[in-house]
């Protein structure tokens, strides 16, 4: 099977490389530009529309390899649905609530094939089926993965760098699970963003665009419950998120500091994680690599904790703990958004 996945991986990769420029063409051609305004400090006008470079090939791919799954027409119509409100809101900027509301209609289609977090393994409790509160879950899950990738996606490559990783990680443990639908997914996702990358990181000559990261994070919600919600160990429920841990709480952090200062949940701000980082003064090209080696880093935690001790399983939460104290202090959540505790490491790395 590992010759299968290398031609598989390369020949979607190339796909990527070659359908990107011609896409970046096209956007040029039709003025479906990105252009700098008082948050987008990039220079001149980037083409938008990027998220069909990552579509096309996962889609001709996909059509070859014909992963088998009861759930795939659902999530193929839900899916399909995404990418018209994302094409939809880069033309014409769609309102938030129209934007909800097409991604309730996308995740109530994958739940009704039947594809559901149904149930989840808790310590010292076993294994808990969520019973009618299965149906808010998942619908939750979806809608909040999506919208997570959409709001990290503010540097160049971030985005699908991240996702990247993340697809990564789950095709780790898809092939150590042996489920092959999750593995032939994962893998084109990864292919088609490393691809994407070529021309997506700093400086990009194209952006994802809403097409890209709202449909990127739904296929990122589908696939993790396809496989990493089925894993069996003590802690089940926390490795999509240690998967996921960047954009997801990143995402909630920025709804509890909104709350907090008694903004519109949906308020732009400049208190995201990059955004903080690039004030640091890490610069644009070591922001995007930094948030890179924590998705990394959480990605791996994830693959170990699959297969975990309890001691080990309890080591790793009390790490993550620590990490997300380092995220509610980047994101301004804690201490007024003084970052006492950041500045100093700072100051002791000697980072200007």
């Amino acid at each position: 099977m590992t010759q299968e996945l290398i031609i598989i991986f390369l020949s979607t990769f190339v796909l990527a490389v070659i359908v990107t420029p011609l896409i970046i063409k096209l956007a040029k051609k039709y003025n479906l530009v990105d252009c700098p305004n008082d948050r987008k400090k990039h220079n001149g006008s980037i083409p938008l529309m990027g998220g069909l470079a990552i579509i096309i090939p996962v889609l001709i791919m996909g059509i070859i390899l014909q992963p088998e799954s009861e759930h795939m027409l659902g999530i193929v119509i839900g899916g399909s649905l995404i990418i018209i409100a994302g094409v939809l809101d880069d033309l014409l900027s769609l309102k938030p609530l129209t934007k909800l509301v097409i991604q309730v209609a996308a995740a109530v289609i994958v739940m009704s094939s039947g594809l559901m977090i149904e149930a989840l393994t808790v310590p010292f409790m076993g294994h808990v089926d969520l019973g009618i509160l299965s149906y808010a879950v998942t619908l939750l899950w979806i809608i909040g993965v999506t919208n997570a990738l959409n709001l990290i996606d503010g540097l160049d490559g971030l985005a699908s760098g991240v996702a990247a990783i993340a697809f990564g990680s789950i095709l780790v443990m898809a092939i150590s699970d042996g489920t092959t639908v999750v593995i032939y997914l994962s893998i084109l996702y990864v292919a088609s963003l490393l691809g994407f990358l070529v021309y997506n990181f700093y400086p990009a000559k194209i952006f994802l665009g809403d097409t890209g990261s709202l449909f990127i994070g739904y296929s990122l919600a589908v696939i993790s419950m396809l496989g990493l919600f089925k894993n069996v160990t003590v802690f089940s429920f926390i490795v999509p998120i240690m998967v996921l841990m960047i954009p997801i709480f990143d995402t909630l952090f920025a709804i509890i500091r909104r709350t907090i200062n008694k903004q519109h949940i949906m308020t732009a701000d400049r208190m995201h994680i990059h955004y903080v980082l690039l004030g640091l003064g890490f610069g644009h090209r070591n922001t995007v690599l930094i948030i890179y080696a924590f998705s990394i880093m959480f990605g791996a935690l994830a693959i170990v904790f699959t297969n975990a001790t309890m001691i080990l399983s309890l080591i790793i939460m009390a790490f993550l703990v620590i990490a997300l104290h380092f995220l509610a202090e980047l994101t301004g959540l804690v201490y007024g958004g003084r970052m006492p505790i950041i500045r100093r490491l700072k100051k002791l790395v000697n980072l200007k």
